[in-house]
């Protein structure tokens, strides 16, 4: 560390900034900030120069950083819930792209929603020294791998879903706004008889949304029964599944409001099959975006959710973590849109239109 004199002549430490730093290298504050914080957009042998300088200089900050990845796997688990499921496949591929521009790889595995399968594969993770954890799975009983972790030092990060009591930083939507944004469209319509198909409860995303569902249709004066409000496996076979049984009890309604793409377009197929006719005979909605531009398929009606860009923002978060740079937890809410397509029983206007 540099010092500099006193009139008695005693020494004492200068501080190192990031603009000496960048002095030093011939490279620019800001690049030396993205060293420091681990970000992408800084080729690795400029990231080399700016890490070995600031520690002959006794940066402290980025000397601290360099100590610190000299001790890392720089490998990030990243643990969701079905990878079959179009959502989370770009959550996946927007983890990994995130990790890999920041110098790391990715430990990918789902859960299937089973609790024991999450406990086995947090000890793995914990074995092998990963450097932090996505998560897209927790639900509210799972505090015990998060203690876990944390005995391990290890830093996560939760996407889509949560456990709000605990301290950790949340990459997400307002699930609950957007859901009441879809069902004023589907209200709109005109439609009283509406059935409401979710994933799992004890996922935060899941009863976010069948709450916006039902206050919403309830605040219109549509009454909310048990038989019309369905949790599913978050799958297409869980859509198909639940209108099959909602033909068994000839409780078809005029709509079907779904907590996801996937379990739509399995709703969808299950009354195809049947020769029920979308939307003529029965409206159905989404939730995800996963399925952008008009479809010749299906032009679903549905709430788009940045998913790259969640799982961008999730890794920056965590890498601050990783880097002991984090700060105070955050929760991050990016913006969604209603996308509407022709399910819902709108006209088709050519391609479809985000509101």
């Amino acid at each position: 560390m540099r010092t500099a004199s006193e009139p008695n002549g005693r020494q004492h430490p200068t501080r190192v900034s990031a603009a000496d730093v960048a002095r030093a290298v011939g490279v620019s504050p800001a690049t030396v900030s993205y060293v420091m914080n681990g970000r992408s957009g800084v080729s690795e042998e400029t990231r080399a120069q700016v890490l070995e300088t600031a520690e002959q200089l006794g940066h402290t900050s980025t000397a601290r950083a360099s100590r610190l990845r000299s001790h890392q796997s720089r490998v990030i688990g990243l643990v969701l819930t079905d990878i079959a499921n179009p959502f989370y496949t770009e959550i996946a591929a927007g983890t990994i792209d995130a990790a890999r521009a920041r110098g790391y790889e990715v430990f990918l595995t789902h859960t299937q929603e089973d609790p024991t399968t999450l406990r086995s594969i947090v000890d793995a993770m914990i074995a092998r020294h990963v450097d932090g954890v996505v998560f897209t799975v927790l639900h509210p009983d799972d505090g015990d791998v998060v203690r876990s972790l944390r005995s391990a030092r290890i830093p996560l990060i939760q996407v889509s879903r949560r456990i709000e009591r605990i301290d950790a930083d949340f990459v997400g939507i307002d699930d609950r706004a957007a859901a009441a944004e879809m069902m004023e469209h589907i209200v709109g319509h005109g439609y009283q008889d509406i059935v409401t198909i979710v994933g799992p409860r004890t996922s935060s995303a899941s009863a976010a949304r069948e709450e916006g569902f039902t206050r919403t249709a309830e605040a219109h004066g549509i009454r909310s029964i048990a038989s019309h409000r369905i949790s599913t496996y978050l799958s297409e076979q869980g859509g198909y599944s639940a209108v099959e049984e909602l033909l068994a009890r000839k409780a078809l309604p005029r709509a079907i409001v779904c907590g996801s793409d996937a379990i739509a377009l399995g709703a969808i197929s299950a009354l195809r099959a049947h020769s029920i006719a979308v939307p003529n005979d029965v409206a159905v909605t989404g939730f995800d975006g996963l399925f952008p531009g008009a479809s010749s398929l299906v032009e679903l009606t549905t709430v788009n959710q940045p998913r790259r860009e969640m799982a961008e923002q999730a890794l920056d978060l965590l890498t601050r973590r990783i880097d002991g740079a984090g700060g105070s937890y955050q929760s991050v809410l990016r913006a969604h849109q209603l996308r509407i397509g022709t399910t819902c029983g709108c006209p088709r206007q050519g391609s479809e239109a985000i509101v």
